[in-house]
């Protein structure tokens, strides 16, 4: 069976960081701050590779290069992340250890951090995969986050997880082969059902699931126009919002 997470990692090219390693009360982080002052953020949530994975490295600095101060914490909390070399007939098994719906303990902590020691005021939010689903979660539940983009969060289908707080976008990949389009768009009928606030959905087209992070050195050719288009929209959505 293929790994319903996995893009291809390979040989990943080294990213020299442009940010640094903090302590958040129980949760190390990696911050990236813009060049100049600000009161707006964006919390990062990686996917199930971890908070040091350098694709999610490069996204928090992208980030903050647009005039966020940017953090990507360890939502795993000091437990292993999934490697590519672990056994997919494994994976229910780290999941039940790695519930992207209970987060908001540590969303919570990031968002007092970003507040009382960056003087944040307003705080959005994007996510990648496993991330996504983070996104998701917390975009239903928690009123501080200003804005949200989920890029390629697994589709649950319950009506209880429509009602988004704030403004969402999701981003999918036309050939991801763990959220079908059906899925997407069930959602996209949910969300006109029952959504009270600002939403997008956009399937970008021959694109599979990981897209999105991938560093330029790491893209093929035909989707790179895709990736970038993806990060242009993300960071635009973010900026409408926050």
């Amino acid at each position: 069976m293929a790994d319903p997470f996995l893009y291809n990692t390979g040989e990943r090219s080294h990213y020299g960081c442009l940010g640094h390693e903090v302590q958040v009360e129980y949760l190390k982080a990696y911050v990236c701050r813009p060049s100049f002052s600000t009161d707006k953020a964006v919390i990062v949530v990686h996917d199930v590779f971890g908070w040091q994975f350098p694709d999610i490295r490069y996204i928090v600095d992208l980030v903050a290069g647009h005039g966020y101060i940017t953090i990507c914490p360890d939502f795993f909390k000091g437990t292993e992340p999934w490697t590519s070399t672990d056994h997919w007939a494994d994976f229910p098994d780290w999941m039940k250890n790695h519930d992207p719906m209970k987060v908001d303990k540590e969303a919570d902590v990031v968002l007092k951090y970003l507040k009382e020691q960056c003087g944040a005021k307003k705080i959005g939010i994007v996510g990648f995969s496993w991330g996504g689903m983070a996104v998701h979660h917390l975009m239903l539940k928690n009123p501080q986050l200003t804005a949200g983009v989920c890029l390629y969060g697994i589709v649950r289908d319950s009506e209880e997880r429509y009602s988004l707080l704030n403004p969402t976008f999701f981003i999918f990949g036309e050939k991801d082969h763990t959220i079908s389009l059906d899925q997407i768009f069930l959602l996209e009928d949910k969300l006109k059902q029952y959504c009270k606030v600002p939403y997008k959905i956009k399937v970008y087209p021959g694109q599979v699931h990981g897209f999105a992070q991938l560093k330029p050195e790491d893209m093929k050719p035909d989707d790179k126009p895709y990736i970038e288009e993806a990060r242009r929209d993300m960071i635009d959505w973010i900026k409408m919002f926050v």
